[in-house]
């Protein structure tokens, strides 16, 4: 299965809570941390709330 490389572009300042609970959840915290996670719907469902906040790629 092949897998997304997540990286924190943006503050998380002004966020809301379902926002911050998610970013908690993929294990971001600071600007320009990256992790990869598995290329699957929850995932991407993930990401779809916190788009505006992150730079996506397939790794």
């Amino acid at each position: 299965m092949s897998k997304l490389k997540i990286t924190l572009k943006r503050s998380l300042a002004g966020c809301n809570k379902k926002q911050l609970a998610t970013l908690q959840a993929i294990g971001l915290s600071k600007i320009g941390q990256t992790v990869e996670k598995e290329d699957n719907a929850p995932t991407k469902g993930m990401v779809h709330l916190i788009e505006h906040l992150v730079e996506v790629e397939k790794a």
